[in-house]
């Protein structure tokens, strides 16, 4: 079984298969009161390509890829954006059923939780199936095939006999990778990866991710890929969005952002990875915390800075070129060089 049966390759478009701007996320209280959560970030993502968003929990990523999908509960969280194009769709992110006609056809989900995501009582098999019975119309048997076909497309041994397996029978890898199976069963053009490899060991995340680039690569789709693992980073990204306190505040090409970071974050973040190909080499944490939602006033960062001075404490910074990447930062890091 080859990836490329029976799902068609596409080739690479200009187009991308994400393109999002001014997206903002306000949560709403019982009170009326309200939280900006995710604020103003635009990027896109390109197809073939894999985009990292990393940053630290808490951050906006997860909250930014539901919204992308149309799933926050639209009675809690307030969605607006200048502009959201998924798969070429262009889409209202503050009505969630705009995206309803392309979840599961044009855009797979792979979730956090595997785990949670199954049902324990149904058989792996049959959840599967009805995918192509409820999308595509198929019978029982002719979606029971394209089962078989999807589990051996993610490289499950045996897959005949584990389709009638139950969610608890499997490992944590092999539920990610029927959780995988189910995202590109109707084929595609984004996927959307949301800490795929959590609580996984590190063999297993590698050949989760992998399978996930071998996806990509076979049927040019885009990923965006959100994490707080730069090892996951290094590995698979073309490109690389780092959010803090719900906004960007760095993006550029994997090689530019992890050799010669321009925003302290993402300096930080490299710091705090250990280096096991050097002996004796120390890694740092970023001292502090993240800040609480809502403090708009100067740069979120300031008070973990080790170059803040008093404009960052006042003024917001935008983003703006630096070096090979841009990055939102009153005195971004020249060369590696840090300032003050």
């Amino acid at each position: 079984m080859t990836l490329a049966e029976p799902m068609v390759a596409r080739p690479i478009t200009r187009e991308p298969a994400i393109a999002v701007a001014g997206l903002s996320i306000t949560a709403r209280d019982d009170a009326g009161s309200s939280l900006p959560l995710v604020k103003d970030i635009s990027f896109t993502c390109n197809a073939g390509e894999v985009t990292a968003l990393i940053g630290e929990s808490g951050s906006g990523k997860s909250l930014t890829a539901t919204a992308l999908l149309g799933l926050l509960d639209p009675d809690v969280y307030d969605v607006r954006s200048h502009a959201l194009s998924v798969a070429g769709y262009p889409a209202a992110p503050h009505d969630p059923e705009s995206l309803a006609p392309i979840r599961g056809r044009k855009v797979g989900y792979i979730v956090q939780d595997p785990g949670a995501a199954l049902d324990p009582t149904m058989k792996v098999g049959d959840q599967l199936a009805e995918l192509f019975m409820i999308h595509r119309g198929m019978s029982h048997s002719d979606a029971r095939r394209e089962v078989i076909r999807l589990l051996n497309l993610v490289r499950i041994p045996n897959a005949t006999a584990r389709a009638d397996d139950y969610p608890h029978q499997f490992s944590g890898g092999m539920k990610q990778r029927v959780i995988i199976a189910g995202a590109v069963a109707l084929s595609p053009e984004v996927l959307i990866a949301d800490e795929p490899t959590t609580a996984l060991d590190v063999t297993v995340q590698a050949e989760i991710l992998t399978l996930i680039d071998d996806l990509r690569n076979e049927y040019a789709m885009g990923v965006l890929l959100i994490t707080h693992d730069l090892g996951v980073v290094y590995q698979v990204a073309d490109r690389v969005l780092v959010m803090y306190a719900g906004r960007i505040v760095e993006k550029g090409e994997v090689e530019a952002i992890c050799s010669t970071p321009a925003h302290p974050y993402t300096a930080g973040l490299l710091v705090s990875v250990p280096d096991l190909s050097r002996t004796g080499a120390v890694s740092a944490a970023i001292p502090g915390s993240p800040p609480r939602p809502g403090l708009d006033r100067g740069c979120p960062f300031a008070p973990r800075c080790f170059q803040a001075q008093s404009v960052c404490a006042t003024d917001l910074p935008v983003l703006q070129q630096s070096g090979h990447t841009m990055a939102a930062c009153h005195f971004p890091i020249s060369d590696g060089v840090r300032h003050g």
